[in-house]
């Protein structure tokens, strides 16, 4: 056993030479011959990145564009802690108390004085679409 080394053992040293075998004696299978192999390749259409992919019911539900549902959810945020049904002066106030920009309250006070069930009511008033359909 000139070959063998002490620092293992028998069993292991037989494993470690099995695994080395083909690197060390050029056999076909090697991971030293992997590197002259083609990488594969796809005949498929490049990848679209303008293309609509997921689910189609993500995005803007019909009736309402990308800005009125960014509007909304602004003003969702703003009208957060709100108790429905609530008129024109409620909504100032509660919008003023959150520290909403003097832009979104001079909207609220625009609003005619009436009773609003909830966020959707009060954004179709202020001009934002409402959608047609849930999903």
């Amino acid at each position: 056993m000139p070959d063998k080394s002490d620092k293992h053992g028998p069993r292991v040293d037989d494993e470690i030479g099995h695994e080395t075998q083909g690197m060390v004696s050029g056999g076909h299978s090697t991971h030293a011959e992997d590197f002259k192999e083609t990488e594969p390749y796809s005949d498929d259409a490049p990848w679209d990145p303008t293309a609509a992919t997921g689910d189609p019911r993500e995005g803007s539900p019909p009736g309402m564009s990308a800005g009125d549902v960014e509007g909304r959810s602004a003003l969702a945020r703003m009208l957060t802690g709100v108790r429905y049904p609530a008129r024109t002066d409620d909504l100032v106030a509660h919008a003023s108390g959150a520290g909403a920009d003097d832009d979104a309250i001079g909207a609220l006070e625009t609003l005619p004085d009436r009773e609003y069930e909830n966020v959707a009511d009060v954004a179709e008033e202020l001009g934002y679409g409402r959608e047609n359909r849930r999903f």
